[in-house]
């Protein structure tokens, strides 16, 4: 037994690194897989306005004015933000001019706001607003310019203006023989699509195009769009060129680092924009006036005993006259309400049913911000939820069949 144990214990050993093999080379295996199918997800986005590479090709000897804001940042190395038009003054490109959108080119203007042309204090640049009466650029604005560069942060909901801005960059620019190009940013609401599809009698600055409140698209497959179904004026379609984002599709979420406008502070806001910017054309405030717009609504004709939380709106930067200023509302507080991934009627119609003059409620914008006057017609019979998102249902597959043909993915 002595002499045969070394033999016994050699194959044992033997036996113990065969099986040490296979599992490492089965783990190994299984690490591969996991890595060749890890979702692109967990990736870090990589902005259009990053892509230097690919579209300084189109500006460089020409000259350039960019359609941008307060948003219109790239990340540095050191995890700071540069304004696009002071890197690509870094890199001589000749830019002109800007043209800013509402709220301005620092984005600190109130919503509606008048917002003058004047000189960036920064760059000495000329500021035009596209904002008030001057919403498309005329063609003695774009004198000597070559190509108008659009990068602005969208949030993903029709009434929000920045869309209605580049449709009348694009029809001046087909208008002049101008090039377009569209540095793509994420739609922090890019994974759902849902909402009335505005219809041609309710189309106005808040509401341009044949589409769902929210469309599921970045603001370049949303260009390619206008130009596509040639919804510009005339049927003309624009030179139009997008740079694409890395790394992004419509289920990965993105955080703004630049509020994109003065009343959307935070991702919260933002995700329940759609929802509760209906309020806009009723008397319920939306929580401007306070340091949780669009996170809270309130009234002061709301029935206290259906709404315990209460705030009082006041002016502030952003909200000069806010509705029902120093005056007690009573509403509810989503602050920590769970994600939305889809339109929430909930909160509209209670507060319609509990309000103290009905025939009060919506106001004539609530149609425009709707884009149809059924769903106030909807509310007021009655209809249930459940039947207001079903009458929703064709338009919304009609949209859907015309957005495939345009996302890029």
């Amino acid at each position: 037994m002595i002499k045969r144990l070394p033999k016994i214990t050699f194959l044992f050993f033997l036996f113990a690194m065969l099986s040490c093999a296979n599992t490492s080379k089965e783990n190994k295996n299984n690490e591969e897989t996991q890595l060749q199918t890890k979702p692109e997800t967990s990736e870090k986005i990589v902005l259009a306005a990053e892509k230097l590479e690919e579209y300084l090709p189109f500006l460089k000897d020409r000259n350039v004015a960019i359609v941008g804001n307060q948003t219109s940042v790239i990340p540095n190395q050191n995890g700071a933000y540069v304004h696009l038009v002071d890197t690509l003054l870094s890199r001589n490109i000749r830019i002109q001019k800007v043209f800013a959108p509402e709220h301005g080119f620092r984005g600190e203007a109130d919503a509606g706001e008048k917002v003058s042309d004047g000189i960036d204090e920064k760059t000495n640049l000329p500021i035009i607003s596209l904002y008030g009466k001057h919403k498309k650029p005329t063609s003695e604005d774009l004198e000597g310019i070559d190509v108008l560069v659009f990068d602005i942060q969208d949030v993903g909901a029709r009434f929000y203006t920045y869309l209605s801005t580049l449709h009348y960059i694009m029809e001046a620019a087909a208008e002049n023989s101008k090039k377009v190009l569209v540095l793509d940013r994420p739609n922090p609401n890019g994974n759902y699509v849902d909402g009335p599809v505005m219809e041609p009698e309710n189309t106005s600055f808040v509401g341009l195009h044949p589409v769902p409140i929210v469309y599921g698209m970045s603001i370049g497959e949303y260009a390619q769009m206008i130009n596509g179904e040639k919804w510009l004026e005339n049927g003309l379609t624009c030179d139009l060129e997008v740079i694409k984002l890395g790394n992004y599709d419509h289920e990965k979420s993105y955080h703004l680092p630049v509020k994109p406008s003065p009343n959307l502070p935070n991702d919260q806001s933002i995700n329940l924009y759609p929802s509760l910017c209906f309020f806009e054309g009723t008397t319920v405030n939306a929580g401007r006036g306070t340091n949780k717009q669009f996170q809270v609504f309130g009234s002061p004709y709301l029935n206290q005993d259906k709404y315990a939380y209460s705030y009082t709106p006041q002016p502030m930067p952003g909200a000069a006259y806010p509705k029902h200023s120093g005056e007690k509302c009573y509403g509810m507080d989503l602050t920590a309400a769970p994600g939305l991934e889809r339109i929430e009627l909930k909160w509209l119609i209670h507060a319609y049913e509990n309000t103290s003059d009905k025939t009060a409620f919506f106001n004539n914008f609530f149609p425009k911000l709707a884009g149809t006057n059924d769903l106030q017609q909807q509310i007021e019979n009655g209809v249930s939820e459940e039947d207001i998102r079903k009458s929703w249902e064709p338009g919304l597959q009609r949209f859907k069949n015309i957005r495939k043909k345009y996302l890029l993915y």
